[in-house]
């Protein structure tokens, strides 16, 4: 009596289901590679962690170099600024920075942008955009006024294990330390 293809295969599967002994080598050569995938994706999601880290705090430090400053920006302290952000962040390519003031009009419910100046690839803020960031910025008393610094940077992946290149965008507001605003030099930046 011959037994149909399928009933051997099935038998066969649940025979080798049910086998104990194995090769220790095929085994290895099955897990080995899932192994290695394994520690490079963790090894890119620390370093990934890392770096958006390493951007905010050094966003943040641009923030408060910003709100202690006493003296009108000029494009030189734009270009010292993405400087020194791109020295913190340790940057490996060219970084963008916005600087924008803001304040805070009650009467209507809005904020206001008074200037904005852009170093990099990121044009300077619009009145349009400023009055989106309602859902971004704090509740503030009338005529109150902060510094909004945002930074750009990219990150590359030293592998690709999923996470691909991708912008770091950081969005930090600081309100001023001494004075009531920080000024661009001339007013040349004002916002459109």
């Amino acid at each position: 009596m011959r037994i149909p293809v399928l009933t051997r295969a099935r038998f066969a599967i649940r025979d080798f289901a049910r086998r104990e002994d194995g090769n220790l080598a095929l085994e290895a050569v099955i897990i080995t590679p899932i192994l290695f995938w394994a520690y490079m994706a963790l090894f890119v999601i620390f370093d990934a962690y890392r770096q958006h880290s390493i951007n905010q705090k050094a966003a943040y430090t641009i923030g408060d170099m910003v709100s202690r400053e006493d003296r009108a920006l000029t494009d030189a302290y734009m270009t010292g600024t993405r400087s020194l952000f791109d020295s913190l962040a340790r940057s490996a390519e060219p970084s963008t920075v916005r600087v924008t003031s803001v304040w805070f009009d009650a009467a209507n419910n809005r904020y206001v942008c008074e200037w904005s100046e852009s170093i990099g690839t990121v044009s300077d803020a619009t009145i349009k955009q400023v009055e989106n960031w309602d859902t971004l910025l704090p509740i503030m008393p009338n005529l109150e006024r902060i510094t909004v610094v945002e930074t750009w940077t990219r990150y590359v992946a030293p592998f690709n294990v999923g996470i691909g290149d991708h912008d770091i965008h950081n969005f930090i507001f600081t309100r001023h330390r001494s004075s009531g605003s920080n000024n661009w030099q001339d007013n040349g930046a004002a916002c459109v």
